[in-house]
């Protein structure tokens, strides 16, 4: 009995340790949303220039 009583409370220990941690977070500044729309930009950037990049090479196959 004394065994199972130690794993609850080691349990409830480790739960509330991690709900206190998910609870600090701070909300983001200017500087952290700037950096996702930064990121976000790059990330369409890219998959545009993938398109272009797929685009030439259909048509380099095509070509006789």
């Amino acid at each position: 009995m004394i065994h199972s009583t130690k794993h609850a409370v080691t349990i409830t220990v480790i739960s509330l340790f991690l709900m206190t941690l998910t609870g600090c977070q701070k909300p983001e500044g200017p500087a952290q949303k700037a950096g996702k729309a930064i990121d976000q930009g790059a990330a369409k950037a890219g998959e545009q220039i993938q398109k272009a990049g797929d685009s030439l090479e259909n048509a380099a196959k095509d070509r006789p």
